[in-house]
């Protein structure tokens, strides 16, 4: 845990009793569970949430100002592992009454089980009768989104949500930014526009490098900088953006894909002037720091997990095949993506940025 654990006794007599989240796997999902804490939060100001989730998540739960403390999670996404998590769970007995668990997998339940934690809150999922006792029966029509499921779990069952919905608001660590600025050999002395071409799902989630490079081109010749993001799987297709440039704008291109941590992304992006992404982690993160966003959609839809931000337009075109929800397109044509042209991004960029200055000004 990143912070020291309280004594069993003080949990015990504590009137806002400590709350553990088991949290999702993945960056998009952790950052709309983020809208939970923060009700949970607003509930009562002094209640200490934790989270147990994988290690790779703890970037973003620092900044997230909600969370206590967090504790890696050693299983990996779909192994079971019965004694591990029996053992996990018994080390934490006595450290928490309340437990809200995300996931709906049976397993994802069993650590709590085993903690003997009092209240233990989630969706009924696969039959996890016993091993929660607060268990909820979700109606998918009543919450359409990720984000109201996640929030309904931190209310009483049935209750109303609050409208507006509290949003993901990511804090980043301004004390860091210089040294990165200096590592990355990056200045802000040009607006940045950051682009976000990756995602984990799948390459039926990726709008054309030819598409995002003209995007760019229009940005630069304007007199903006590119910071083009990403992990080490999007480095390639970086690359290629920088590529399509013009020789003379390659020098406004940075290709950080594949050389930054995530907090370091995530810091860096918090510096972006405007993004464009896939439906992507990036993306999430992008609208949680409060980034004017243009979110690109090809075989997914932004009607189950949208961009949570007051600054984003989300952008797709109907076609007679989708939104299909696969990892690869089945008719080989990718037609939602490549239908999707540079100038409709650019268009929702300008309005989303217009936007920011009729806000801040």
């Amino acid at each position: 845990m990143t912070d020291n654990s309280p004594s069993e006794t003080d949990d015990l007599i504590n009137d806002n009793p400590k709350m553990l989240i088991i949290g999702p796997s993945w960056v998009g999902d952790m950052v709309m569970a983020q809208a939970l804490f923060v009700l949970l939060k607003q509930q009562k100001p002094d209640r200490e949430i934790d989270v147990i989730a994988p290690a790779w998540t703890r970037p973003l739960l620092e900044r997230m100002p909600e969370i206590r403390g967090s504790l890696d999670m050693p299983i990996g996404h779909g192994k079971f592992m019965w004694s591990e998590r029996k053992k996990i769970g018994r080390g934490l007995r006595g450290q928490y009454q309340e437990c809200i668990v995300l996931p709906n997998s049976w397993k994802s339940a069993l650590i709590p089980f085993f903690a003997n934690i009092p209240k233990r809150i989630g969706w009924r999922g696969e039959m996890r009768f016993g091993l929660l006792n607060d268990i909820r029966l979700l109606n998918k029509r009543r919450y359409p989104l990720m984000v109201q499921r996640y929030v309904a779990l931190g209310l009483p069952n049935a209750a109303s949500l609050p409208d507006p919905l509290p949003l993901p608001k990511l804090v980043a660590h301004d004390v860091l930014i210089p040294k990165l600025l200096e590592h990355f050999e990056l200045n802000l002395d040009k607006p940045v526009l950051a682009l976000c071409p990756g995602a984990e799902f799948g390459p039926a989630k990726q709008w054309p490098e030819s598409h995002y490079s003209a995007v760019a081109q229009t940005k630069i010749s304007e007199g903006w900088q590119v910071w083009i993001m990403g992990s080490e799987k999007d480095r390639a297709v970086a690359e290629k953006i920088k590529g399509f440039l013009p020789q003379d704008m390659q020098t406004s291109a940075h290709v950080l894909a594949g050389a930054t941590s995530l907090a370091e992304a995530i810091d860096l992006l918090s510096r972006a002037d405007a993004v464009v992404a896939n439906d992507s982690g990036l993306m999430h993160i992008a609208a949680a720091l409060q980034k004017p966003l243009v979110a690109v959609y090809g075989s997914t839809s932004p009607e189950f997990t949208p961009p949570l931000g007051e600054r984003v337009i989300t952008e797709s075109i109907p076609v007679d095949c989708g939104p299909c929800f696969k990892r690869e397109c089945p008719k080989g044509h990718l037609k939602c993506l490549q239908e999707l042209q540079p100038q409709q991004v650019l268009k929702s960029l300008h309005a989303v940025s217009q936007h920011v200055v009729e806000i801040e000004g």
